[in-house]
């Protein structure tokens, strides 16, 4: 015959509550006792019935993620982030592309296939400032970006202006005073690069330096081509930069490239930092400077508040929203001489409720 779930607790020496709690994923249970009632599992090969166990709680033990497109390696790492965080909750993960698609993103949150998972974590794109009544869904949502500022669901974010101030900051402290920025999106507000770009503009207004619209490189999709190619267009056109920020890692390896194309030495002619911290920028030639927005603490805080609100469908909670902290890493596109390594930290703010908060505490 099977085992049971009585075998378990028997020969683990716990609790049937115990061994439920264990292979259902709970997370406040002894490492000790976890160990005792997974040997038992195993020694007893007990196979769980997982479609008994969804019927009497409701739940599949499944979140859903959904992110506009795995090419771009920040929503690849970012994915794996979540997965790992997600399993340490005994949560499982399916991923989706949206593409940035509008049609593709309210499919997300209303199609049918959100009734095969417990809850969703969602980066959206093409909808934007007035979309917020479209995320009252009836299921657990925790929405991740800068596209929408709701004020009843859970929002994790990073601090765009402040980190591309940093960012910014960072090559004038190295001298540089003619600093193209590539990625903008002509007229955007709410998004990255609208947020990024007003975190640009803020550490040039703060040194004096008056922006020079020809050192704005637009950018379309942010990926590898475009970066070098906004990087192209702007060496054409005259602009001579002795140092660039790239709104994101994709686009600062393609500005690289442009730039050793075209006989410029990077640091010494011009300066690169990214935003990302993408893993791929540590095997760039040179490695690439990067902000790290707190992609680990963004999936983590993710899953909690997404595990939260599934554990307590039928209470009150107050949504949040939490901004993740961000620092710069400092690698060779920037460094001239001396050590490498991490630059000052910009501290964590705690969840605050989202009711009323539109941007972050300064």
């Amino acid at each position: 015959m099977a085992a049971t779930m009585h075998d378990v607790a028997r020969l683990a020496g716990v609790s049937i509550k115990t061994v439920s709690n264990v292979v259902n994923g709970y997370p406040h249970i002894r490492d000790t006792t976890r160990a005792r009632v997974l040997a038992a599992i195993e020694d007893l090969d007990y196979q769980l019935n997982v479609a008994a166990r969804n019927l009497r709680t409701g739940r599949t033990g499944m979140i859903a993620l959904a992110v506009p497109e795995l090419s771009l390696p920040y929503f690849a790492e970012l994915a794996d982030s979540i997965i790992e965080a997600a399993d340490a909750q005994g949560l499982t993960v399916l991923i989706e592309q949206t593409g940035s698609r509008r049609a593709r993103e309210l499919e997300v949150l209303s199609g049918a296939r959100r009734y095969l998972t417990d809850g969703l974590i969602f980066s959206p794109l093409a909808l934007g400032p007035g979309d917020e009544a479209l995320l009252k869904v009836d299921a657990p949502v925790v929405i991740l970006g800068e596209r929408l500022f709701p004020e009843t669901v859970d929002h994790v974010t990073m601090r765009n202006v402040e980190a591309a101030r940093a960012a910014t900051e960072h090559l004038l402290g190295l001298g540089r005073r003619r600093i193209a920025v590539v990625g903008v999106h002509t007229g955007e507000v709410v998004g990255s690069a609208g947020l990024r770009l007003a975190g640009y503009q803020q550490a040039l207004d703060a040194a004096g330096i008056p922006m020079d619209e020809g050192l704005l490189g637009e950018a379309g999709l942010w990926h590898r081509a475009t970066g070098a190619q906004a990087m192209a267009r702007l060496l054409d056109a005259g602009a001579e930069p002795d140092g660039v920020f790239a709104m994101n890692d994709a686009m600062a390896l393609g500005v690289l490239h442009e730039l050793q194309v075209r006989g410029l030495r990077v640091p010494q002619d011009v300066a690169v930092i990214g935003f990302d911290a993408v893993d791929e920028g540590q095997y760039s030639n040179p490695s690439l400077t990067t902000v790290d927005p707190g992609r680990e603490q963004i999936a983590r805080t993710a899953v909690r508040l997404l595990r939260d609100q599934i554990d307590h469908r039928e209470g009150v909670r107050v949504p949040q929203r939490v901004y993740a902290d961000f620092r710069i890493l400092q690698r060779g596109s920037t460094l001239v001489d001396g050590p490498a390594g991490w630059l000052p930290t910009v501290q964590a703010v705690q969840a605050v409720p989202t009711v009323g908060r539109h941007s972050p505490p300064s």
